[in-house]
C-alpha cells in the first residue's frame, strides 16, 4: 500500500467520524441571524462589542496610549530586576507570529471580493477595536502569571480566570475559574494542534508544490510531502526544545523579515500604481456606505469587513496573553499597552495593505468575482494582484507563507505547552512528551489535510472566546487599577525619579 493511499484513508476516516461533530458545533459556535439582508455570526458580534465596551471603559487607551506602547517596546520605560523571560520587543514578535499568517493574505482577499472594497474601512474600524480588547486580556494575563522556580513563565486564561475571579468573587469564582481554565487549556490545545500547526505546514507546502511545478513537479507526491514536513518538524522542533526564549530570539527576527518582505511587495505595486491611489482609498471609503453588489450593503460590507478582522487579530480569544506573560516587567499594564500593537500591526497595517494592493491593482480574477464569477482561492487574487507588478512574485509569495507559517507553528507551540502542563502537569517529561507529538503534527500536517478537523478547531478557538471574554468582564476593575499604577511610574520616570525600586507592585506568585 503506498504513502498517498494511506494518508487519503486516514484523511477520509477521520472526516467520516468527525464531520457531524465539526458540522453541530460550526453551527453552535458560528451560529448566526439575519440582519438588513445578511447574515450577522453572533461570535462576531460578541468580538467587537467587548471591543467596543473596552474603548469606552479605557477612555480611547488605544489612541491616547499609543505613543507611549511604542516608547515601552523600545524599553524606555524598562526597570532592572524585572521579573520575566523576553524584552517587551520580543514578547510583542512572538504574539504577532501567532496572529500574522495566510489569513492576511488569503483572509483579506475573500473579504474585498465578497464585501467589495468597503469591507476594508470595516476591517481596519474593527482592528482598531481589538486593540483595547488585547490590552485588557494582556494585562490580566501579565497579573496573574506564575513565575517557576527556574525562572520560567506560565501565563494565559488557564491562569487569570481561575486566580482573578478567586480575587474578586471568593470561593465561588474560585471554583468558576478551575473549571473554566480547564475548558480554556483544552480549547487551546486542540486548535492549536490542528490549527496552529497542522493547517500551517499543510498550506504552506501546497504553496511550495504550486511553485515547483505542481503535483508532478519537484516537491509533488508523497516523497516530497514527506521531506518538507520532517524539514518543518526539525526546525520547530529544535527551537522548541530552547523554549520561549528560543522561540522570541527566532521570531524577533522572524516576524520584521516577513512582514518587511510583504510589506515591502505592497508598496511596490501601491507605487506602480501611484495615480490610482487617491481613486481607491475614495472606493474603500464610498463601498463602506454605499456598496454595490453586495448581500445587506453597507450592514453586508460591515459585517465581512468585522469578520475578516475579528478572525485575523484573534483580539479576546485569550491566546496572546500566554506569550506577552513571560515578558520582563514589574507592571502588568506595561506589557497590556505593547499589546494593543498587535491587532495594529496585524489588522490595520499589513491586512489594510493587502486590501488596497488588491483594490489598486484590480487583477482579473478579482474582477471577475467581482462580477459574480467563479469562486477564486483568495491567495490566488493576492498573487494575481502582485503579478501585475511583480511576475516572478508567487516565488515570493512562498517565502513570505513559509516565514508565516513556520513563526505560526512554533507560536502555537508554545501556547500549546503551556495548556499541556495546565491540564497534565508541568514536569520535564510530560513536556518533552507534548514536543514530540507537536512535532509528529508537523510531519503529518504536509500528509494529511484533515479538514474538518481544522473547521472544528476554529469552533473550539472562538468558543474560548465566549468565556474569556465574560472573565474580561468580570476582571476589567482590575485592568483599571493596574493601568493607573503603570500611569503613575511613568509620571515619575519621565519627571526623572529613581524608580527601579519601586515597590507599589505585589509580588508575583512562584511556583515550583
Amino acid at each position: 500500500m503506498s504513502l498517498d493511499s494511506i494518508t487519503q484513508s486516514v484523511d477520509k476516516a477521520v472526516s467520516g467520524f468527525f464531520e457531524p461533530i465539526a458540522t453541530w458545533l460550526g453551527e453552535i459556535v458560528f451560529y448566526s441571524v439575519p440582519v438588513g439582508g445578511t447574515q450577522l455570526p453572533l461570535i462576531v458580534a460578541w468580538l467587537v462589542v467587548a471591543g467596543l465596551v473596552f474603548t469606552g471603559w479605557f477612555g480611547f487607551v488605544q489612541l491616547r496610549k499609543f505613543r507611549l506602547a511604542v516608547d515601552v517596546v523600545r524599553g524606555k520605560y524598562d526597570e532592572k530586576g524585572s521579573t520575566g523571560e523576553v524584552n517587551h520587543f520580543q514578547a510583542l514578535t512572538a504574539a504577532v507570529s501567532g496572529t500574522v499568517g495566510l489569513g492576511n493574505i488569503a483572509g483579506v482577499a475573500v473579504a474585498v471580493s465578497i464585501g467589495g472594497p468597503g469591507a476594508t474601512f470595516w476591517m481596519i474600524l474593527c482592528g482598531l477595536l481589538g486593540m483595547a480588547t488585547k490590552f485588557v486580556e494582556v494585562t490580566l494575563g501579565v497579573k496573574y502569571r506564575e513565575v517557576h522556580a527556574d525562572g520560567t513563565v506560565s501565563g494565559g486564561p488557564m491562569h487569570y480566570l481561575p486566580k482573578g475571579l478567586a480575587d474578586r468573587f471568593g470561593k465561588n469564582g474560585k471554583t468558576l475559574g478551575k473549571v473554566l481554565a480547564v475548558l480554556a487549556s483544552f480549547f487551546v490545545l486542540f486548535f492549536g494542534l490542528f490549527g496552529g500547526n497542522l493547517f500551517q505546514v499543510n498550506q504552506s507546502y501546497a504553496q511550495l508544490v504550486s511553485v515547483t511545478g505542481g503535483e508532478n513537479g519537484l516537491m509533488g507526491g508523497s516523497a516530497g510531502a514527506l521531506f518538507f514536513g520532517i524539514l518543518i518538524a526539525a526546525l520547530v522542533g529544535i527551537v522548541l526544545l530552547g523554549g520561549i526564549r528560543s522561540i522570541a530570539s527566532v521570531t524577533s527576527k522572524l516576524v520584521p523579515a516577513m512582514a518587511g518582505i510583504y510589506i515591502a511587495a505592497c508598496v511596490v505595486v501601491i507605487a506602480v500604481h501611484v495615480t490610482a491611489v487617491p481613486a481607491a482609498v475614495s472606493t474603500i471609503i464610498e463601498g463602506a456606505f454605499n456598496p454595490q453588489g453586495v448581500a445587506g450593503g453597507v450592514l453586508g460590507a460591515l459585517i465581512i469587513g468585522f469578520k475578516r478582522a475579528a478572525f485575523s487579530n484573534e483580539a479576546g480569544l485569550g491566546s496572546a496573553p500566554i506569550a506577552h506573560s513571560a515578558v520582563k516587567t514589574k507592571h502588568p499594564a506595561s506589557e497590556g499597552l505593547v499589546a494593543l500593537l498587535e491587532p495594529f500591526i496585524d489588522t490595520v497595517v499589513i491586512c489594510t495593505m493587502t486590501a488596497l494592493t488588491i483594490v489598486i491593482a484590480n487583477p482579473a480574477s478579482y474582477v471577475e468575482v467581482r462580477k459574480g464569477g467563479e469562486s477564486i482561492g483568495g491567495v490566488t487574487i493576492t498573487s494575481d494582484a502582485f503579478a501585475t507588478v511583480l511576475p516572478w512574485f508567487p516565488y515570493i509569495l512562498t517565502i513570505a507563507v513559509m516565514l508565516f507559517a513556520i513563526s505560526t507553528v512554533l507560536t502555537w507551540g508554545y501556547y500549546c505547552m503551556k495548556a499541556w502542563t495546565h491540564l497534565f502537569g508541568r514536569s520535564k517529561a510530560s513536556e518533552v512528551t507534548f514536543k514530540v507529538f507537536y512535532t509528529l503534527f508537523a510531519v503529518a500536517g504536509s500528509l494529511l489535510t484533515l479538514q474538518t478537523l481544522i473547521d472544528m478547531a476554529d469552533a473550539v478557538l472562538f468558543l474560548l472566546a465566549v468565556i474569556n471574554i465574560i472573565g474580561l468582564y468580570l476582571l476589567a476593575p482590575v485592568v483599571k487599577r493596574e493601568l493607573n499604577s503603570f500611569l503613575a511610574f511613568v509620571k515619575r520616570r519621565d519627571a526623572g525619579l529613581d524608580t527601579d525600586e519601586d515597590t507599589d507592585q505585589e509580588p508575583v506568585k512562584t511556583t515550583v
